[in-house]
């Protein structure tokens, strides 16, 4: 039962007059608070009773538990990621959440101090970095809520700095071929892959001879190979969606082929370097990649352009947006429509031709409606 006691520190001296609010808690304990106001005991009460019973209540001393006390606990308890992902994430907590909320209870971190961290990593950070460390500290603080630690999360209404995405760039095919002439002969057909399939660079450096089909013209996409902290990892793909098997041309199909004559090993992958290692990115890049696009007139290119380049072809050649979404291991046909929307010129004139068939077919004798 809730109540309100009177206390002294001296007796007889009013000055010295406090009101203990005393309560019994979810977890059976007595909880209590002093005040020099009874209107301030009060309030406390009647919120700490309302929070029991729309089950919001928490308890006060999980509140003062320290947020790097707290992450350490959270992360013994979530889900594993994706290796890479993990690796991602350590940086940014290390980096940027840690040093400024490590030694903080967590019931002392409000929304005002989140916003004016995000505020500050604005100032020297791009923005898509302020953005996922803003968001892996709204999923422990999340947590934290969900663990009954805290009554709510500060990561509320928080103005975050809008990202941009890079432009992207698009080849032709007379570009893709200048190039794929260009690089290392041993990359050849890794450069005709990746602009005709829209493969990852990590699905590409992960293709092992066993997942391509020469007489069907297909490669199956179903693993990568990352660079994590200088240690190559083998995993599964991005996402679920991202487990495909995408066709290719046939003269992509013919490169492959003489590719695999030549540097291929039933028990290796595919792509490795010139001297026959696993295929690092950092080093592909380096020594290979940025050399291969100077000397085609096409500095500046990312491998990354070469996925754009695939998408951009499959549309030119008639692809649909869901048929685009399943190629490129999309996990939705909106995420498509969001990126490459705008390579669909003429589906809204073309949307409109159509309807001006129907209304012409439905009138009265085949002449359009007034």
């Amino acid at each position: 039962m809730a109540h309100i006691e009177d206390r002294w520190k001296r007796p007889g001296n009013r000055d010295r007059l406090r009101y203990r609010a005393r309560y019994i808690a979810p977890d059976g304990r007595e909880r209590s608070k002093s005040f020099a106001r009874k209107a301030d005991a009060r309030s406390w009460l009647d919120a700490q009773e309302s929070a029991k019973v729309t089950r919001t209540w928490t308890d006060p001393a999980k509140g003062r538990v320290l947020f790097a006390d707290w992450f350490g606990q959270w992360q013994r308890t979530t889900a594993r990621l994706r290796q890479s992902t993990e690796a991602r994430d350590e940086r940014l907590f290390r980096r940027y959440v840690l040093p400024r909320f490590g030694r903080v209870q967590l019931g002392n971190i409000d929304q005002l101090a989140v916003a004016e961290w995000t505020a500050e990593l604005s100032r020297h950070l791009a923005p898509a970095t302020v953005d996922r460390a803003y968001r892996l500290l709204s999923k422990v603080m999340r947590a934290a809520v969900d663990a009954r630690m805290l009554a709510e999360t500060p990561c509320r209404r928080i103005l975050l700095p809008k990202i941009e995405h890079e432009e992207m760039r698009f080849l032709a095919p007379a570009e893709i071929a200048r190039l794929a002439d260009a690089i290392d002969p041993a990359y050849r057909a890794l450069v005709l892959v990746a602009a005709y399939g829209g493969l990852r660079i990590g699905e590409l450096a992960g293709l092992t001879r066993r997942r391509v089909d020469l007489d069907r013209g297909s490669v199956q996409v179903v693993q990568t190979l990352t660079e994590v902290d200088a240690t190559l990892v083998l995993g599964p793909t991005k996402t679920r969606a991202s487990r495909r098997t995408v066709s290719l041309p046939r003269l992509v199909v013919n490169e492959l082929a003489k590719h695999i004559g030549r540097y291929g090993d039933p028990d290796q992958y595919v792509f490795r370097t010139v001297t026959g290692r696993p295929l690092r990115t950092r080093n592909f890049r380096h020594r290979a990649w940025k050399r291969a696009t100077q000397r085609a007139g096409l500095a500046g290119l990312r491998i990354h352009d070469l996925r754009h380049t695939a998408v951009a072809l499959w549309i030119a050649a008639g692809a649909g947006p869901k048929e685009v979404a399943a190629r490129a291991g999309h996990t939705s046909v909106s995420f498509t429509l969001d990126r490459y929307g705008h390579l669909y010129p003429e589906a809204d004139s073309a949307l409109r031709d159509r309807l001006d068939a129907f209304v012409i077919g439905s009138a009265p004798g085949g002449s359009t409606a007034p």
